[in-house]
């Protein structure tokens, strides 16, 4: 069996008015649970936790899109160039919230598929540089989805 890399996680929650909900949705060992088995290589991650106002400042500041959105990845170092792959993940708690309910999964299962996600991001997958890469990043997270007990997210 192939060993799962290494990961040190700081796992952050911003206040948020339905904050239990989201704790709920994210015990600890879940998330390194879903990071670990999409990670290629051993990580230090940080998982924040944020409200629309935090995630909507965050995507202007850094992707001058004025809204906030489901996931976003900051990638510091990866391997070659760093021993481990070093990055941050924000989730915007309404919008994945808002998303879930709209396409009837659970919290916690569109956590995971974010997470999955932006962990991808950060290990240098791209689903907007063409359709062959988004295809390839698509399938690898139905595939790491499956693996850990979820039903296709698209």
């Amino acid at each position: 069996m192939k060993r799962l890399p290494e990961l040190s996680l700081s796992l952050q929650f911003a206040k948020l008015s339905d904050a239990k909900r989201h704790r709920l949705a994210l015990p600890r060992r879940r998330v390194i649970r879903y990071l670990r088995h999409a990670l290629p290589f051993d990580a230090e991650m940080t998982v924040r936790i944020v409200d629309e106002a935090e995630g909507r400042a965050l995507n202007l500041s850094y992707r001058q899109k004025d809204h906030a959105t489901n996931v976003l990845t900051f990638d510091y170092a990866r391997p070659p160039t760093a021993p481990l792959l070093m990055a941050d993940l924000v989730l915007c708690a309404p919008v994945v919230a808002r998303e879930a309910k709209e396409q009837g999964k659970t919290l916690a299962a569109h956590y995971a598929h974010l997470l999955v996600h932006g962990t991808l991001h950060a290990a240098g997958y791209d689903h907007e540089t063409n359709e062959r890469d988004a295809f390839e990043m698509e399938a690898l997270e139905i595939f790491l989805l499956g693996a850990l007990g979820f039903k296709n997210p698209y």
